[in-house]
């Protein structure tokens, strides 16, 4: 399939191709909406055509975009436009690592910062529980602006149907094939090569295989056949680096060898452990010197050679024992001072032109934006007498900049467009002053403002100084410059939209969340994610950089003081879970250790199935203590809450059933199935029968309805239907079936399916049936409150039978829905952002 220039997909317009691979073809693409070039990468037919391997690759890229790091692709959206599937993603333009290889290995410096941005990608991924699976020097990219990139993220997981497997004998050198499952020849780990389960750590030789690549200019493990390089990942250690590349630190090659453990309880036990190992060694050689400096050369006088050599042996020292033994000077430590008290969502903060008055939007409670005026000599706030608003800035002269009309700022990074108001502190009527604005900020004699509208920078308003994807900008203390994000990265320009310099390149390792000028105007800082938490650092015109404050908690810095005072937001998020039950006023909160998944729920409404850190728990809407029943994710929960389906993971898993109180755990006989989807299994309301997704050996992904009492399982969708959701009848006889945008009722027994009218896309179901099987609920699981319909299977006709607002909506920005069969009971998972408001002082 080949696209012209001009072909829409979705709201893109391809513009160019890029390229081709077994996944599909790339082209280069606009997005009208945001102003800004996208890379669209079309789905082959084969893949495209077979409904459960789209789902699937759907199910990775949205995991994938949901990872939030600059060292990983984004993925933008993902669509199906006249038969034609695609994704849309990031465009790095640049060269892959095998590109930048041709040359031969990379100086010692440049390998460290690009292996060390790398292993942060990584590391999150992991800590999101995805593993990449083929990494390797072609899916590094590096762009033009020094931005290290992973691509295909999540692509190597899939699951694919074993005709596919059969499409080619091995893994290839030079791509991910449609076909390839194991990964690629040459960066596989031995447990890969093995067919054994595996886990992060098999990234974690991968990435090592890649590392030794970019220090020596040749394959860690590379024979005339595929089949002897596999024989020597499993039995031989490849040319120490030394021989190579003498002039690697001891430090670095110890991380590489520990990497290429063959057995991987000798690798790392967290990703974290190996980012932090080389970041470190990255950073310490860069405070002595480059690597290539650490290496005595000939011109050198005999007495610097072994003052050289000596660094380096304090550096492989020090990483031995476990700390350094030279430190950075003790940073100067701060002071907190909380300034807001209720629960809810601080969208901006921002001094007055005195310094002493603050004033901030926040969400309290639950309710819209709105303006609050603070001191912090003391803790009340006084809200405004001004419509509701998000704040964005204050000028020298006190009036405010306002934006209405925003929606919810997710996460505390989107920002939708609204509508651009100003109003005096002293108080009056806003007067509105442009539509579609994101952003603005007053320059500092408070006469002109720099304005955010369509991805554009406008200063004044009207004048146009960026085309782009910027989406947050501040005017520097004197007006001569503009910071601002562009794809979540750092960029200077002056009044004419020169860039002043790629201030990104210092920072191109961590994703940015929020900036401000400092006091004197001479840097910026700004906060940025990493593997361990939020770091607010400052960077300088001349690309220097330095770490402010390093805290375990999501940050915002909002603005900074003439006298270096700081206004600091730290969020909190959960991940809970919330049961509403019959006769009870109020709902029960019922997370343990605030990363809650609940994944049943019986049919009285007094057992929970919660899933929390790695293992699965029952839990009682009365709020008792919680009871581990097991590692492992539970599935779903029997009606009388007396049994957990459990998938034990494989190969081949299993599907078991774990007591909830005294007894021996069962199996189910498997039959042909090698492998079940945990969040595929749904039991019928009279408890005899289960219905759940699995791959039979041979076949690809389908429904199979089981009884409990015994028996092998039987298939009820046809191969590879799309069967997105699903819930049995109460008698066992009938699953209702989203497939696609349709929904369907099959028989467990055999027999034709039949089209049901009534449900809409969006809708979710699970034990959604009523115990008199006539009608079926349904719900958007995005919408807040939840409004609940009854559908009637006979007719099709749809009604709202029941709105259920979360007793506590606030910062909840994600959220699921179960209902018992009677109505009476429920219970949802949710996803809640609060945030705080703070005064810094003492920061440098």
């Amino acid at each position: 399939m080949t696209l012209s220039a001009g072909v829409r997909l979705g709201p893109y317009e391809i513009v160019a191709p890029l390229g081709a691979g077994g996944m599909g073809e790339v082209y280069r693409a606009r997005d009208a909406r945001l102003s800004r070039e996208v890379a669209i990468k079309v789905l082959p037919e084969r893949l495209a055509s077979d409904p459960e391997r789209l789902k699937r690759f759907e199910k990775e890229a949205r995991a994938a975009s949901a990872l939030n790091h600059p060292a990983i692709v984004t993925v933008y959206d993902i669509g199906e436009t006249d038969g034609v599937s695609w994704i849309a993603m990031e465009l790095v333009e640049g060269k892959t690592l095998r590109e930048l290889l041709v040359s031969g290995p990379l100086p010692v410096k440049r390998a460290l910062q690009i292996g060390a941005a790398v292993a942060e990608g990584l590391a999150r991924a992991h800590e999101s529980g995805i593993v990449h699976r083929d990494l390797k020097p072609e899916n590094v990219m590096v762009g033009k602006d020094g931005l290290v990139k992973i691509l295909d993220f999540g692509l190597a997981k899939r699951r694919l149907s074993p005709a596919d497997k059969d499409e080619t004998s091995t893994p290839t050198e030079t791509g991910t094939q449609a076909g390839v499952v194991l990964g690629t020849v040459g960066y596989m780990s031995p447990e890969q090569v093995s067919g054994e389960e595996i886990d992060y750590r098999s990234d974690q030789f991968s990435f090592g295989a890649v590392l030794y690549e970019l220090l020596t200019g040749r394959r860690a493990f590379q024979k005339s056949t595929a089949v002897d390089t596999m024989s020597a990942i499993l039995h031989e250690e490849p040319e120490p680096i030394a021989q190579r590349t003498p002039q690697a630190p001891a430090p670095v090659r110890w991380i590489v060898e520990r990497c290429l453990a063959k057995e991987p309880e000798d690798r790392y036990a967290s990703t974290k452990d190996l980012a932090r190992d080389l970041a470190t060694v990255r950073d310490r050689l860069s405070e002595a010197g480059s690597g290539e400096a650490l290496v005595s050369a000939p011109s050198r006088p005999r007495a610097a050679r072994w003052m050289t050599l000596g660094a380096v042996a304090l550096v492989a020292v020090s990483l031995l024992a476990g700390k350094w033994l030279w430190k950075t000077p003790t940073p100067s430590q701060p002071s907190y001072q909380r300034l807001t008290f209720r629960s809810g969502f601080v969208n901006a903060a921002r001094f007055s032109a005195d310094g002493r008055t603050i004033l901030y939007s926040a969400r309290w409670d639950g309710e819209p934006p709105r303006i609050f005026l603070t001191r912090p000599e003391a803790p009340e706030s006084q809200r405004l007498d001004l419509p509701d608003a998000n704040l964005v800035s204050i000028s020298s002269s006190g009036e405010l900049a306002l934006i209405t009309g925003k929606t919810q700022i997710e996460q505390g990074w989107f920002v939708a467009p609204g509508t651009l108001a100003t109003a005096p502190l002293a108080g009056g009527a806003p007067r509105e002053i442009a539509e579609d604005v994101t952003w603005a900020d007053w320059s500092p004699d408070g006469k002109q403002m720099l304005v955010v509208r369509g991805g554009q920078l406008e200063f004044p308003l009207g004048k146009v100084i960026h085309r782009g994807g910027a989406f947050l900008s501040r005017l520097s203390p004197a007006g001569d410059r503009v910071a601002y994000f562009e794809n979540f990265q750092l960029h200077v320009v002056d009044l004419l939209g020169q860039e002043l310099k790629a201030v990104n390149d210092a920072v191109s390792k961590l994703r940015m969340r929020s900036l401000a000028w400092s006091a004197p105007g001479d840097e910026i800082w700004f906060t940025a994610s990493g593997q361990a938490g939020d770091t607010l650092r400052a960077v300088n015109l001349a690309g220097r950089e330095r770490v402010l404050l390093r805290m375990p908690d999501e940050l915002r810095v909002e603005d900074v003081s003439r006298d270096g005072r700081m206004l600091l937001v730290i969020h909190h998020r959960r991940h809970e879970v919330w049961v509403g039950s019959p006769g009870e006023a109020r709902e029960r909160n019922l997370t343990i250790f605030g990363a809650s998944n609940a994944m049943g729920i019986s049919a009285d409404g007094k057992t929970l199935l919660d899933n929390e850190r790695g293992g699965f728990y029952l839990r009682r809407s009365d709020g008792s203590p919680p009871k581990k029943l097991g590692e492992g994710f539970g599935s779903e929960l029997s009606p009388d809450g007396k049994w957990a389906a459990v998938v034990r993971p494989g190969p081949p898993s299993r599907l078991v059933l774990v007591p909830t109180g005294a007894g021996q755990e069962r199996p189910f006989e498997a039959g042909a199935i090698e492998e079940y989807e945990s969040d595929y299994v749904r039991w019928s309301q009279d408890g005899r029968r289960l219905v759940f997704g699995a791959h039979e050996k041979g076949h690809a992904f389908r429904l199979y309805v089981q009884e409990v009492s015994g028996g092998a399982p039987r298939p009820v969708t046809p191969e590879g239907e799309d069967a997105g959701y699903a819930s049995l009848s109460p008698d066992g006889r009938f699953v209702l079936v989203r497939a696609g945008k349709d929904f369907w009722i099959y028989p467990t027994d055999g027999g034709e399916k039949r089209p049901v009218k009534g449900f809409l896309p969006t809708d979710y179901i699970w034990r959604n049936w009523s115990e008199d099987g006539r009608f079926a609920y349904a719900w958007n699981i995005s919408e807040l409150p939840f409004r609940v319909f009854r559908v009637e299977l006979a007719t099709g006709r749809r009604d709202l039978w029941k709105t259920i607002t979360p007793q506590d909506p606030v910062g909840i920005w994600n959220a699921d829905l179960m209902l018992t069969p009677d109505g009476k009971s429920y219970a949802y998972n949710c996803s809640r952002d609060l945030a705080d408001l703070y005064l810094v002082t003492g920061v440098r």
